[in-house]
């Protein structure tokens, strides 16, 4: 017998094996919702400060009892499993992710129900603790002063270096993101951190030439 012929017994042997009971099914579709209600309170827990959408809760809730079916399938039956990677291996999805912890949600919902399928239900209770210990004692740590970006419209008579000390004096290390020179004068963007937002906005105003001053503030994906 070659080495071909054992590999390949050996894994009709384990596929033989993984044969599923009705009661093996249910134990672990059942343990699969009590992940999913646990995932769904986490999620809308955490999205109290931010864009809570619940329709995309609704989704991570199911994911686990989806994908556990889906891994059971692939256990008990060799023709499904090669049917479900070719399957699988062509489903394109573009819906777009709003969030970065929406990402880390997805996954989470993923892999619980994988760990699930495979019935290892101590490292999925394990690993959702650990994520959900994680993701609220993160939420602690306090944010630093988001930058501030100071738009100037000045016309063609006004002086940068002047606006730039000035603004030297309430920010450090100001710099310019964006310059635009136009027949009516130039436009400024100016990427700041002060704490005297009121004061700079009044003595930049305040300057000669200028035109328009606005203090935005922005986290570096979305301005406000």
């Amino acid at each position: 017998m070659s080495f071909q012929d054992i590999i390949k017994n050996s894994f009709l042997e384990t596929m033989e094996n993984n044969t599923l009971s009705t009661a093996s099914i249910c134990i672990t579709l059942g343990i699969a919702i009590l992940f999913c209600l646990y995932i769904y309170a986490v999620y809308y827990l955490s999205q109290r400060k931010g864009f809570y959408s619940k329709q995309f809760n609704i989704v991570l809730g199911v994911l686990p009892v989806v994908t556990a079916g889906i891994i059971l399938a692939m256990q008990s039956n060799l023709v499904i499993s090669l049917g479900m990677v070719g399957a699988l291996s062509i489903v394109r999805f573009r819906t777009a992710v709003k969030e970065p912890k929406d990402l880390l949600f997805l996954f989470w919902s993923i892999g619980t129900g994988i760990i699930l399928g495979a019935r290892n239900y101590e490292l999925a209770l394990l690993i959702s603790l650990v994520v959900t210990i994680l993701l609220f004692l993160l939420e602690l740590i306090p944010e630093g002063r988001p930058s501030l970006l100071l738009v100037i419209n000045m016309d063609r008579e006004g002086r940068e270096d002047e606006l730039m000390n000035t603004v030297q004096k309430f920010c450090a290390g100001p710099r310019v993101k964006s310059r635009s020179r136009t027949a009516e004068g130039t436009d400024l963007i100016i990427e700041c951190r002060t704490r005297q937002e009121r004061e700079l906005l009044d003595s930049v105003s305040a300057l000669r030439h200028i035109q328009n001053a606005s203090l935005i503030s922005h986290d570096g994906e979305a301005v406000y």
